[in-house]
């Protein structure tokens, strides 16, 4: 009795993760193009200025991002997103690109249609080089 028990059992979770198999699976990863005008930093990746198409699959709790240049060039970079947060409504999908001493940086990727942001690893600013600025921009006083 308790081996049919177990049997009905097992066979009931698998059914149900074969259910669930599928559903997941199925889900809708986002797609596009875009054109970079500079070359930027992208997590551990230095992209260079061109066109690209992009590819988002969801790898269970993070999504993995694909990039491949539309130039001709063989490059192509393939990054894990750790971080992303459902996606503010806008018109338009874009690259949230921040300004540093050793260059610009994509900090976040709107894509409203898929619903999703997607969030990036930027370097911190150098205290001396925030302290300059800072410095730098105080008016003075004669």
């Amino acid at each position: 009795m308790k081996s049919i028990r177990r049997f009905v059992y097992a066979a009931t979770l698998t059914l149900s993760a074969l259910n669930l198999a599928p559903s997941v699976a199925s889900a809708q990863d986002a797609r596009g193009t875009f054109k970079l005008t500079h070359d930027v930093h992208w997590q551990n990746h230095l992209v260079p200025a061109g066109e690209y198409a992009f590819s988002l699959e969801s790898t269970g709790p993070s999504e993995l991002l694909q990039l491949r240049s539309l130039n001709g060039t063989s490059r192509g970079v393939i990054m894990l997103v750790n971080d992303s947060a459902p996606s503010k409504p806008a018109d338009v999908s874009r690259l949230l690109l921040v300004s540093r001493p050793s260059g610009t940086f994509v900090t976040a990727m709107e894509l409203p249609e898929s619903g999703i942001t997607l969030h990036f690893t930027v370097p911190a600013e150098t205290r001396e080089m925030a302290q300059a600025d800072s410095t730098a921009a105080a008016p003075s006083a004669r």
